[in-house]
């Protein structure tokens, strides 16, 4: 099975790979993109998209039809030839499988185009906050996708009735889980309680943690984060706002952090699953709001939700988990043991696009995605 992997710009394996040589990819990562080489020992071969050089003025010509149709069609066209030899594509995000529709509708039309997984993250989310004209646009070529596949069974429902004629499926992302960090049970919270919070996505809801933390003293909370302004600590003694410099760096927060914390702004698409995967892999009890189908990922058992927007229910939340760190470090093992081969992994997931790419080839129905009970 020849699958080739469009990836966003910048992306592409050689890219990827030096700077995952230098440590500049913070997060548990794989060497190349997302993991989607795993395919190759499952039966695939596997190119990925390339990242052409371009001149100020060919990044500029890239970037104005990105700006006028929501997506990276340049990109597309200059990988149109590997892409279009392969059996399946895979997209990693609407921006890329957007494009390869308008390719397929302009110049690849019949049954000897390559099947189409077209991947999608904000899509759903973004819709209605799209110009009349470009959702026409987007509506038209969603048309040419064999299988829209999504991270969080929010947005597949809704999706389900946006576009009632296209099979619509559920694929749960995952991170590299090959290595897990047990936590020793003996291991008691610090004084003061140490709090981590990472993230850059835009719905990560800080004013809301900032708020539930800023009158309790014994707490300190570490925030990791590029996009969140450092003013929102002015102030406040027991909140610290600073990226890190390293992978390494980072490992060390999560190893020296008592509990994760990850507000969220309500969504649809599963915002924070990669923060929370982490979380579970170093055996840290995670606090998480209650949107974005991360039911799908991880039971209530297994990590402890609150409602969004609720200052007040996450600090009752930091506070209850304080009191009874048993508990709490068993929750967290319920959640590290959802990690690994047969539930939340980079394997898993690649393996999802396996088996869907096989059920489009031999048209067959594809297993269903597994979720947390």
């Amino acid at each position: 099975m020849r699958v080739f992997v469009h990836l966003a710009f910048g992306f592409g394996d050689e890219n990827w790979a030096r700077r995952y040589d230098a440590g500049a990819l913070i997060g548990i990562n794989d060497r190349d993109a997302y993991g989607y080489r795993r395919a190759e020992a499952m039966g695939a071969t596997l190119e990925t998209s390339h990242d052409h050089r371009e001149g100020r003025l060919g990044r500029l010509v890239r970037l104005g039809f990105r700006w006028l149709l929501g997506f990276d069609l340049l990109h597309a066209v200059r990988n149109r030839r590997r892409a279009f030899a392969a059996e399946v594509i895979w997209t990693h995000t609407e921006s890329q499988f957007l494009a390869f529709c308008l390719l397929f509708a302009v110049l690849k039309r019949g049954r000897d185009r390559p099947k189409l997984i077209a991947q999608s993250v904000w899509l759903i989310d973004h819709w209605d906050r799209q110009p009349v004209l470009r959702r026409m646009l987007w509506r038209r070529l969603v048309r040419e996708a064999d299988v829209l596949t999504f991270h969080s069974p929010d947005n597949l429902a809704r999706a389900r009735t946006m576009f009632p004629e296209k099979r619509c499926e559920l694929v749960l992302y995952g991170i590299r889980a090959d290595d897990r960090y047990p936590r020793d049970p003996q291991r008691r919270f610090g004084v003061p309680l140490r709090l981590l919070a990472v993230g850059n996505d835009t719905e990560r809801d800080w004013p809301c943690l900032v708020e539930a933390v800023r009158d309790l003293p014994t707490c300190r909370l570490r925030i990791v984060s590029t996009t969140c302004p450092p003013s929102l600590a002015d102030g406040i003694a027991n909140v610290e706002i600073a990226g890190v410099a390293s992978n390494d760096a980072l490992k060390t927060l999560y190893h020296d952090a008592d509990i994760a914390v990850l507000p969220l702004k309500p969504n649809l698409h599963a915002s924070g699953c990669t923060v929370a995967e982490e979380a579970a892999l170093f055996g840290l009890p995670l606090i998480v709001s209650d949107t974005g189908g991360l039911r799908a990922y991880f039971a209530p058992d297994a990590v402890r939700y609150t409602p969004p927007g609720d200052a007040a229910a996450l600090r009752q939340a930091i506070l209850d988990l304080d009191t009874n760190p048993a508990a709490a470090l068993e929750m967290a093992q319920r959640a590290q043991a959802r990690m690994g081969n047969d539930g939340l992994s980079a394997h898993s997931f690649v393996r999802h696009h396996v088996l869907l790419s096989r059920s489009l080839l031999d048209r067959i129905p594809a297993p269903a995605q597994a979720v947390a009970a």
